[in-house]
């Protein structure tokens, strides 16, 4: 089972854990409540798109040389996907927070209020600082699981 022993799918696993286990914990205390949705949600801080595709990255380098192609597209779907994180996902987010927002406002007129299930999702991108700090997780992620595993 080669599976097991991909020290970069297990770099990628391990950033994107580790990223949704700190932004279930900064969730709990900016908002002073535990919401679960968070280990497995998008946006928040850190990103966990940025801290996987960046350790991903990084461990390709290590194993295969900066130099390498299959760093170079390690590194360019690493670019891509936070630009992705902190532009459209981060419009999209603004957009849902604006519709609910307006849905919310017609439907308590009408005397009916939003289930959860009817309300559009709201943290779906990343500010630039949470991309940044789910990089930085990512490089480090990255550099341990090369010491420890390679």
């Amino acid at each position: 089972m080669q599976i097991i022993t991909n020290s970069i799918l297990l770099a990628g696993l391990s950033a994107w854990v580790i990223a949704q286990i700190l932004k279930a914990i900064t969730y709990l205390i900016i908002n002073r409540k535990f919401q679960l949705e968070r280990l497995f949600g998008d946006g928040g801080m850190p990103s966990g798109h940025s801290a996987t595709v960046t350790s991903v990255a990084v461990m390709t380098g290590l194993e295969y040389g900066f130099d390498s192609g299959v760093f170079a597209v390690a590194a360019i779907l690493a670019i891509v996907v936070m630009h992705d994180a902190m532009g459209v996902r981060r419009e999209t987010g603004k957009q849902a927070k604006a519709i609910n927002e307006m849905q919310d406002f017609i439907n308590k007129m009408g005397g009916k209020e939003l289930t959860d299930e009817e309300k559009l999702k709201e943290f779906v991108g990343h500010t630039p600082l949470q991309v940044v700090m789910g990089s930085i997780l990512g490089l480090a992620v990255g550099i341990v699981i090369h010491l420890l595993f390679c």
